[in-house]
């Protein structure tokens, strides 16, 4: 197992964010984080990706317990968050974007631009990804097509562990479904990928395992074997029958 936590727990003062939340990431696996909103997805990611620190419980990265200075330790170790706002320049080119902060250089320090074009487009066509033109500006593509170049980025960077965060959140049916592929070419090839979102529509066709929220606490955390979609959905969406089926769904795991 790539990543784990162990019962890992976070507080803001006299807010308690996350109690107890366990999970683990398994390379070429989709785990799918679901929540409400304020449920404690937000605050989760930032632990794995070097943001916060956890207060309690246990982060594990190859089995070994680590604390992360901050995220670019996390980059470091090969764990990529792709947050919501991309972290993209709308009018720079495609592949301008693509390598963002690492340019490859030529001697002298030259910034390489054939090779910076020719790597763009070959690792966006290695990820199935069709661009038109890596030339045009980032912010003439669709929400999906930005969402699949930051993924591409990342996988070619080098990440074990890709963290998505909400990525289908502002999309169309079409677009989400474009995304959706994406997420899933990266497990195929051989990523861990931590899929957070709301939507179990959108998880369930894609997911491994899935944990689910509640208001900072885990539901637990099933395999595709122990879990429908209908029933995420109802541990989402809470109600007075929400302890019992948690309680159900576990003892069946």
């Amino acid at each position: 197992m790539i990543l784990r936590t162990q019962a890992i727990g976070k507080s803001f003062g006299s807010v308690l964010a996350l109690r107890e939340v366990s999970m683990g990431v398994e390379e070429g696996q989709v785990t799918c984080v679901l929540g409400d909103n304020g449920a404690g997805k937000s605050t989760l990611i930032k632990i794995l990706s070097g943001v916060h620190r956890h207060d309690t419980g246990a982060y594990l990265l190859d089995e070994r317990e680590v604390r992360l200075a901050g995220p670019r330790e996390a980059l470091d170790r090969g764990i990529a968050t792709v947050y919501q706002d991309l972290a993209m320049i709308p009018l720079m080119s495609v592949w301008r974007n693509f390598f963002l902060g690492s340019e490859p250089r030529k001697s002298f320090g030259r910034f390489d631009v054939a090779t910076a074009k020719r790597v763009a487009r070959e690792e966006l066509k290695a990820m199935g990804i069709d661009i038109r033109d890596v030339d045009q500006p980032v912010g003439t593509l669709s929400g999906g097509e930005r969402q699949s170049v930051a993924i591409a980025r990342a996988v070619y960077f080098g990440a074990r562990v890709l963290i998505l965060d909400e990525p289908t959140s502002a999309l169309g049916v079409k677009q989400a479904g474009v995304v959706l592929r994406y997420i899933a070419a990266a497990r195929d090839r051989g990523l861990g990928v931590v899929f957070i979102t709301h939507n179990p529509h959108h998880a369930y066709p894609v997911g491994d395992r899935f944990l689910v929220l509640n208001r900072g606490t885990s539901l637990g955390e099933y395999g595709k074997a122990d879990v429908t979609r209908e029933e995420l959905t109802a541990l989402m969406a809470g109600g007075a029958e929400l302890d019992q089926l948690a309680h159900e769904l576990r003892r069946d795991a």
